[in-house]
Formats: structure tokens, sequence, C-alpha cells
């Protein structure tokens, strides 16, 4: 990304975001971003309306939105977050353009973190992007909803991956969130948890190591693949782990364990945890 090219033909998004009680993404971007970068904020393109974290807004919402950060369906957007990980939102961002049809974007690997650690430029200078129309088409290939992963718990039509932590997916570590979510799986769910995927370093591990983890875990690239997670949001770096293998198709279940754990009938909730209070 060389940021002298910033324009209507490339866009740098900046889409971090935070626990309010950790950092504070906007602020922080504010002192410091890549040069020529927009902030794209997660909590406003978002479906407001609805009990669950982040669920995608509407096509209007999306098309608004990108469209006043200066991103028309000619620009090729760039996503990148400040995480100490290297990438933690920026594939959810990414997964998010590509989900409303757009194909020309990326993420920036290795995150600010390694941008900054290599010594290429930063600035505080915040820049106004010329507004742009942005035309959304939302692609269902990409989404899965609550009712389509009912449905396949019983006729396991795709594999389903989810990106938690093993101790989260298991049901023996608790969740720390709010929102009174118990930990578990949905039935037949693989686990990769999305950090298997990024080196020491924050970038993302080699097409073969890739390959690698998915074939461990007998998960078929050449087969139908949702991805799902907590809320969302690390599924993506599922999609985009496969997708550097070449399969373009890969669903996020939006609602993910947040929506599943309070819709689903108890018999589709699997969890290690013994019940028994003693």
């Amino acid at each position: 990304v060389r940021a002298g090219r910033v324009g209507p033909s490339l866009r740098i998004l900046d889409a971090s975001w935070y626990p309010p009680q950790e950092r504070n993404a906007r602020q922080e971007f504010k002192e410091r971003h890549i040069p020529g970068a927009s902030f794209f904020d997660i909590e406003e393109c978002r479906d407001q309306s609805s009990p669950y974290d982040f669920m995608l807004p509407s096509e209007s919402h999306f098309a608004d939105y990108v469209g006043r950060l200066g991103v028309s369906n000619d620009t090729h957007v760039v996503v990148y977050d400040g995480d100490k990980l290297g990438t933690f939102y920026a594939p959810r961002a990414w997964w998010m353009f590509r989900a409303f049809g757009h194909k020309e974007v990326s993420v920036l690997n290795g995150g600010f973190k390694n941008w900054v650690k290599e010594g290429h430029p930063i600035t505080a200078e915040v820049s106004q992007p010329t507004p742009a129309v942005f035309k959304a088409r939302l692609n269902t290939v990409l989404l899965k909803t609550f009712e389509e992963m009912i449905q396949n718990v019983g006729s396991l039509r795709f594999q389903v991956v989810d990106s938690r932590p093993e101790g989260r997916f298991r049901g023996t570590e608790l969740d720390q969130g709010n929102g009174g979510l118990e930990s578990g799986h949905i039935p037949g769910a693989v686990n990769i948890p999305f950090h298997s995927f990024l080196t020491e370093t924050g970038h993302e591990k080699s097409i073969e190591e890739i390959q690698e983890i998915f074939r461990e875990k007998k998960v078929d690239l050449s087969k139908p693949l949702a991805a799902t997670c907590r809320k969302g949001v690390t599924a993506c770096h599922i999609a985009l782990a496969a997708y550097l293998c070449g399969k373009r198709d890969v669903a996020v279940y939006d609602g993910s364990w947040s929506e599943w754990f309070h819709r689903a009938p108890p018999r589709y909730k699997v969890s290690e945890l013994k019940r028994n209070k003693a």
C-alpha cells in the first residue's frame, strides 16, 4: 500500500474495534493511522435494530456508509486494524464488502502493528474523502441464517467451522463476555481457533500451512463450508484463510453463538461442562 495513491481508485479503511474499557479505536485513529485512511466504524455500519452485536446492515445502509467514505464499486479497498494480534476486526470488514458484492477488497497483511514496526509512514491528519456512489447487492451465498444453520444440523449439507478458543467451543471455559452466554457449540461443528492462521508476528500463515490446518481438522475445501464464532467477527478469519487457498464461497453465520445460544433448542447446544451445580 503506497499511501500516495489513495483516492477514488484506492481507499484504506481502519476497521479497528476494541472493548470500550480497554482501548478507544476512534481516538487512536485520530492520533495515528495510515496516511489517507478513513475510519470504518463497525458500530455504525451494522443492523442497529438487532439484539445481536455487529449483524450486517441493510444494502442501503452499507451503500450509504461506504459511499461517504469515498468507496465506489470501482474502488480497491484495503482494510486493516490496530489489534495487538496484528489482525482481528479487519477480516470482518473485508467479508462485509464481499457480502455486499464488492470484489476488490484486501486485508493488510500483518495489520497496523507491523506497518508501524516496518517503519512505514503514519499520520494524525484526518483526510476528508470525496463521497462516492456505491451500489450494494447482498450475495446470500456468503451468509448463513439461523434457519439454515438449524436445518443443517439434520442434513449436514455443509461443513461448519467454529473459530472460537477451544475452551469456549468445548464448553469447559466460561464465556467472559456480557449477554449471559454459556459456552458450547453447534452440533457437528469443527473447532479451528482463528489465531491458528496467524504467525507469531501477526501475519497470515503461508497457503501451505493454512491448507495443512484445514486438512488436519478434516475440513474439505472442495465442499460447502460455513464459519461461525461468538458474534460473526473471527469467523471471517476462516473465510479469509480459505479464500487465500482459492475457496471464495465460505459463508459466515452472522448471528453465530450469540444468536444460537438464545434461539436453538437445548439439544442443539453441545457442551462438555457438567451441568450439576454442587
